[in-house]
C-alpha cells in the first residue's frame, strides 16, 4: 500500500504528465524489427526530466503488460496463452488485439491470430504509462479484484514497474459486471484500460508489423488415435523425452520444450504464425499419438 504522502506525490506526477504529453493514440507510431531476446545489460532508469514518470529502459524490462489466465478451459490452450499487450522498457510494444477473430482452423487446428510489434518514443511510452496509472486505475488499485457472482470465468492481471511502483493487479471476471457489485468504479477504468491495450493499434490504423519470435515453447501431451489431419514426427534431433514438465511449481506442468525458428518450421510457414493448439503427431518410429501445441515466447521469456 502506497502511503498518503506517496500516493499524493504520484497523483501530481500523473497531473503533470498528462497536462505536457499528447495521448498515446495521436502519436505516430514507428514499427522497427522485433527485439532479441537475449538479456540486456544491467537495466537503467530513464532520465529524471521534470514531470517524467520513471521506468526501466532495457529490451527485456517489462514496464506494463496486460494478460488474460485461468478460467474453464483447457489446459493446452492456458499453456500457449500470450500476454494480449507487453510494453518494455526500450519502447517496444508486443500485443495481439483479442477483439479480432482467429484465422480459420486448420483440421482441428486451432490458430490465435498473430503477435504484432510497434516502437514507441519516449513521449509515447509517458503517455501510455499516464494513462494506465491515471485514468487506467492502476495508481491506485489493490492487488485483487473479486467477484463472486461469477464461477469459472478468466482473470486480466496487469503488471506495472513505473514511477515507483512495481506491482501486479488482479482482477476476476472483468467485463462481466452485475448491478451492485463493489468495486464498480475501479473495474470500470479496468476494462476500459484492457480495451485500449487489446486495440492498441486501433484496429490496425496506427503501423505495425507481424512479430517474429526467434524461440518458441513445444508443448507434447497424450493424444488420441490420429485422424487424416495427423502429422508425422517431423524432427531428427528431438525426441518425445526432450519434452519435460517444468521444475518451477508456478509454470503449467506440462511436458515442454524450448524450440528454435528452425526447429518450427518444420510445421510450415503457414500453419506456425501466431502459435497453435491441437496439432496430432505420431510418434518416431513407434507411431504413437501426441497431441502437440506451439507458443512463441516474447522478449522477456526463456521458456
Amino acid at each position: 500500500m502506497l502511503t498518503p504522502l506517496r500516493s499524493a506525490g504520484l497523483a501530481a506526477l500523473v497531473a503533470i504528465v498528462a497536462a505536457c504529453s499528447g495521448s498515446v493514440s495521436g502519436g505516430s507510431f514507428s514499427a522497427s524489427v522485433p527485439p532479441t531476446s537475449s538479456p540486456s545489460a544491467a537495466p537503467t532508469s530513464t532520465p529524471g526530466a521534470a514531470g517524467a514518470i520513471e521506468h526501466a529502459t532495457g529490451a527485456i524490462d517489462v514496464v506494463l503488460r496486460y494478460e488474460q489466465g485461468g478460467g474453464f478451459i483447457a489446459p493446452a490452450f492456458l499453456a500457449t496463452q500470450v500476454p494480449i499487450f507487453t510494453l518494455y522498457g526500450d519502447g517496444t510494444v508486443i500485443f495481439r488485439n483479442p477483439a479480432q477473430g482467429p484465422p480459420a482452423p486448420v483440421g482441428d487446428v486451432y490458430r490465435p491470430g498473430p503477435l504484432r510489434i510497434a516502437r514507441l518514443s519516449e513521449d509515447q511510452i509517458q503517455s501510455t504509462l499516464v494513462m494506465a496509472l491515471s485514468e487506467g486505475g492502476l495508481g491506485a488499485a489493490r492487488a485483487n479484484y473479486t467477484n463472486d457472482r461469477v464461477a469459472d470465468a478468466s482473470t486480466a492481471v496487469f503488471t506495472i514497474n513505473a514511477g515507483g511502483l512495481s506491482k501486479t493487479v488482479s482482477v476476476y471476471a472483468l467485463g462481466i459486471e452485475v448491478d451492485g457489485l463493489s468495486d464498480a468504479l475501479p473495474r470500470a477504468a479496468f476494462a476500459k484500460l484492457a480495451e485500449r491495450l487489446g486495440n492498441f493499434d486501433q484496429n490496425g490504423t496506427i503501423p505495425t508489423q507481424a512479430y517474429a519470435p526467434d524461440r518458441y515453447r513445444g508443448i507434447l501431451q497424450d493424444g488420441f488415435a490420429g485422424g487424416p489431419g495427423a502429422k508425422p514426427w517431423p524432427w531428427k534431433e528431438i525426441r518425445p523425452s526432450d519434452f519435460v514438465v517444468p521444475t518451477d511449481p508456478n509454470a503449467f506442468q506440462l511436458p515442454a520444450k524450448v524450440l528454435t525458428v528452425a526447429q518450427v518450421e518444420a510445421f510450415g510457414s503457414d500453419l506456425y504464425q501466431g502459435g497453435f493448439q491441437g496439432l496430432t503427431l505420431l510418434g518416431p518410429g513407434d507411431g504413437k499419438v501426441y497431441s502437440f501445441s506451439l507458443r512463441p515466447l516474447l522478449p522477456d521469456e526463456r521458456e
